[in-house]
């Protein structure tokens, strides 16, 4: 469910200005300056309230890790956490994954994270807004390295068999496909909303796949980033990407 907005939200924002990321075309092309030892660059698109992105860095010191929401109310506590955790290989980004090549340079990123994002299954209309519509792939095709990696999870199995045609449509090959992902060996961190699910019975799907150099290298057939829906119909649709 989307969230309300939080009270103090600016002054709570402001506070977070160790972690947080306020120009980040600024940083385009020179991202590892903010973390000089990193071997690679890790995005989460929708990070949520920040459990799997803070778990993640912890574990991983020498990978800088990048993480967008545009939901101010969630990524405001995400923040609060990695600070007052002291992390200093994640930062923030409160912004919308359609402006990505404005933010990220050519082969800049390494890995995409799309964790639980909006399922946008209600109507067919919506289906460029899933993060996982060729329209969103082809931005990720601007900024990925050759042989860099997409991982996705979600519960939503609509929008899990969408995601298992669209990519490879896209050029990506699929090396990992699971639509139990808990019965599998695969190392997992969970998200607030997987420990949710879990805890409910609720299975979660998983997708990995590879950005090869010839993905890289030829157009996605019937990519049209034109925003041509009414934003006033997204409260239609009840967001999953605030955790």
């Amino acid at each position: 469910m989307r969230m309300r907005r939080k009270k103090n939200l600016i002054p709570r924002l402001e506070r977070c200005a160790q972690v947080t990321i306020d120009d980040p075309a600024a940083l385009r092309g020179n991202w590892r300056s903010l973390f000089p030892a990193a071997r690679a660059l890790h995005l989460e698109l929708g990070c949520g309230k920040g459990q799997f992105i803070r778990k993640l860095a912890a574990l991983n010191p020498d990978i800088l890790y990048i993480a967008m929401e545009k939901d101010p109310s969630c990524i405001v506590m995400a923040m609060e956490k990695a600070q007052a955790e002291n992390i200093p290989n994640v930062f923030f980004i409160l912004g919308d994954a359609a402006l990505l090549p404005d933010f990220f340079a050519p082969g800049e990123v390494d890995l995409i994270y799309i964790n639980f994002c909006d399922p946008w299954t209600r109507k067919n209309k919506y289906a460029k807004r899933r993060l996982t519509h060729r329209n969103f792939i082809a931005r990720y095709k601007q900024i990925i390295a050759v042989n860099g990696h997409l991982c996705m999870k979600t519960d939503n199995v609509p929008l899990f068999e969408f995601s298992v045609e669209e990519v490879p449509a896209c050029g990506l090959e699929l090396i990992s496909v699971t639509r139990d992902l808990h019965a599998t060996d695969i190392p997992n961190i969970m998200t607030e909303y997987e420990t949710r699910f879990s805890e409910q019975g609720i299975k979660i799907n998983r997708l990995e796949a590879i950005f090869t150099e010839e993905c890289l290298n030829t157009p996605i057939p019937g990519v049209d980033t034109d925003e041509d829906e009414d934003d006033d119909d997204e409260d239609e649709e009840a967001a999953e990407v605030t955790e």
